[in-house]
């Protein structure tokens, strides 16, 4: 970050391994009945350490580059930014790297750069660029913690909002060895477990006023 010329800080994240106990945003029995799985403390810490970075954008009232700790910056980084920032207006959060390509539709080129809307979950929380009002919207429908960060922003049924994104990405990833997840591979929710979950989540929707996965 030393090499660009725009102010940035870090920000202590959440050690999830390090929580005593769950915070009041997981409620551990209900997850692995809705989820199918528990979600690992440091997908916890993750989550928990992004809505932090959220409160910050809101207490300063400015749009926001939130970077995880694996991130490699492009040559066309810093140009990037300066034309989200000061020439276009059509966005709200730009997602500025993803883990999966995905087929995505053009909505605006200005100067050389593309803003997308991808047709996919590219997943992923390494680099975004989000305003205020977004911020406030992130942080109220994560009241509930039950699914990692990443896939909460591809959740556009549950938080109602849709992203744009830049491509090419300007911004990368090192492919170190991620220690969130703490296991090799999650196992995916089949056969009895899978209906079970189903039967779960259609309850949930009937008798929740926040249902965790509306349609």
């Amino acid at each position: 970050m030393q090499k660009i010329s725009m102010p940035w800080a870090f920000l202590d994240a959440v050690d999830g391994a390090a929580l005593a106990v769950p915070p009041i945003e997981y409620k551990k029995n209900k997850v692995k009945r809705l989820q199918g799985y528990a979600l690992t403390p440091n997908e916890i810490g993750c989550y928990l350490s992004h809505k932090e970075a959220w409160k910050c954008c809101v207490e300063e009232n400015i749009p926001t580059l939130i970077l995880e700790d694996d991130f490699v910056l492009t040559s066309d980084f810093e140009r990037t930014l300066n034309i989200l920032l000061n020439e276009v207006t059509e966005w709200d959060f730009v997602r500025l790297q993803g883990l999966y390509e995905v087929p995505f539709k053009q909505v605006l080129e200005q100067s050389g750069l593309f803003l997308v809307k991808n047709q996919g979950d590219a997943v992923g929380a390494t680099a975004y660029l989000l305003k205020p009002r977004i911020a406030m919207q992130l942080i109220k429908h994560s009241v509930d913690i039950y699914e990692p960060v990443d896939h909460f922003l591809e959740h556009h049924q549950k938080h109602g909002l849709e992203f744009l994104a830049i491509r090419p990405y300007p911004i990368d990833i090192t492919r170190a060895k991620s220690t969130i997840a703490d296991r090799s591979e999650r196992a995916p929710v089949r056969g009895l477990q899978k209906h079970v979950r189903s039967v779960a989540r259609i309850v949930d929707r009937m008798f929740s006023k926040e249902p965790w996965f509306p349609k």
